[in-house]
């Protein structure tokens, strides 16, 4: 298939997904910029612990990292299935360790955890900032970013003549970010992250604190079709999932954006894709309408879930990482992606679905396949299908230097997907 030719929308579309992708440094902030977002379409945010209206309507539940948020036509029953587009928020690097401050050599570092599977490589000598929550002793939240203000520096080559043969970094003594001079009593980091808070360092019992490249997105390449920037692993679904739920017609279905946390790290938390939040989140929607246990099940029978994450195109320096028939290029189309063995979700039901989606969205798409000596990763596809019943196929925007710090795409694939996951919501 042909690529899709750039367009002043795609021109549009790529400065506000950079805009989105600015304002998401950690999952919470992602799931704060989606319901701000939300909020200005005339969405209304719904707290799990009161009561819910019922009819049709635009919503949204956020809890902790997680958002999602539907948009129910008033033609809305008991047995109206469900189209959702599922996501996570979250994306690999390192967090924030308890007593965080260290003092080494006059130096000042963070104590960091390595957070999900990132290419660590990819982390040395960037300015990086520090992002998430606070909380204070009484519960409450309060989300905080630092801006540039770390780095992890990268031994000097004439200090190890071998490091070009095969660079080894030691998780614990090697990612340590520098961000100051001194010793451990003359900063505080938990002190400087309440202050531009507004809150007083004591005063905080709890955070949940990442890190994030500071860089910003930028074009480029010959065409200016290339995009870098941190964090599209998997923040290019959100985005496509909330552009196309903002602009969904009503239909006979009701449009769910889940975009879950965790999922680099299994996706075993309260908001991730293995908890029960979707499930709570459709139940209580299904009982508003009126629905008993036997039309629930009806309407999951009738549902699917698009579950969009990041894929690999394939790599032309490492060709032979990839399937020799399948090999999927940047620019031609988000990717269908398949597996055997049920890491991915997609059947030949699956398939069909996207074709008629990209199809009716006049983009193109390609597939996507392990080489049987490279196993795939997996997503949150194969769970929502386990915990739910529902069908589920799994696509994503083909990306280079997925987990890298800053990761490489093809605009035309960006726009490709919220067009198709467009379709989706439409009802193809």
């Amino acid at each position: 298939m042909e690529h899709m030719d750039a367009t002043p929308d795609t021109s549009a579309y790529i400065a506000d997904f950079s805009r989105f992708l600015e304002a998401s440094p950690s999952s919470y902030h992602a799931a704060a910029e989606v319901a701000r977002r939300l909020d200005a379409a005339g969405f209304t945010a719904l707290a799990e612990s009161q009561a819910w209206p019922t009819g049709s309507g635009k919503h949204y539940v956020i809890r902790d990292g997680a958002i999602v948020a539907w948009s129910q036509p008033a033609a809305s029953g008991p047995t109206t299935p469900f189209r959702i587009l599922g996501a996570h928020t979250d994306s690999p690097g390192f967090k924030l360790k308890p007593k965080p401050t260290i003092g080494l050599h006059g130096w000042l570092q963070a104590g960091v955890e390595v957070y999900g599977g990132p290419l660590l490589n990819s982390w040395l000598d960037r300015e990086l900032e520090l992002a998430g929550r606070l909380v204070t002793r009484d519960g409450r939240e309060y989300l905080v970013r630092t801006g540039p203000f770390m780095r992890i520096p990268q031994l000097a080559i004439h200090l190890d003549r071998e490091q070009n043969n095969g660079l080894t970094l030691d998780k614990q003594r090697h990612t340590k970010p520098v961000f100051g001079v001194g010793d451990a009593s003359s900063a505080d980091l938990v002190d400087h992250l309440a202050s531009l808070a507004g809150i007083d360092g004591w005063d905080v019992a709890g955070y949940d604190i990442l890190t994030a490249d500071t860089q910003s997105p930028a074009r480029f390449g010959i065409d200016n079709d290339l995009f870098a920037a941190g964090r599209m692993d998997n923040l290019s679904s959100v985005y496509a999932g909330l552009t196309a739920l903002l602009d969904a017609p009503d239909a006979r279905h009701i449009s769910v954006l889940a975009a879950f946390d965790h999922e680099e790290l299994g996706s075993e938390s309260r908001s991730g894709a293995s908890g029960p939040m979707l499930d709570d989140i459709l139940t209580r929607i299904g009982a508003g309408l009126g629905a008993s246990a036997s039309e629930k099940l009806q309407a999951y029978a009738e549902s699917w879930c698009v579950s969009a994450d990041a894929g690999h195109s394939v790599h032309p320096n490492y060709s032979e990482k990839h399937d020799g028939a399948n090999q999927p290029v940047m620019g031609s189309g988000a990717l269908l992606k398949i597996n055997a063995n049920q890491r991915y979700a997609t059947d030949a039901v699956g398939a069909a679905l996207w074709e008629r989606a990209c199809a009716s969205a006049d983009v193109p798409y390609q597939e996507f396949v392990s080489n049987n000596t490279v196993p795939c990763g997996s997503t949150i596809g194969p769970l929502t299908a386990t915990r739910l019943g529902i069908r589920v196929v799994d696509v994503g925007v083909p990306l280079l230097s997925m987990h890298s710090a800053r990761e490489l795409a093809h605009v035309d694939d960006l726009v490709g997907l919220s067009r198709a996951v467009g379709a989706f919501f439409a009802g193809v």
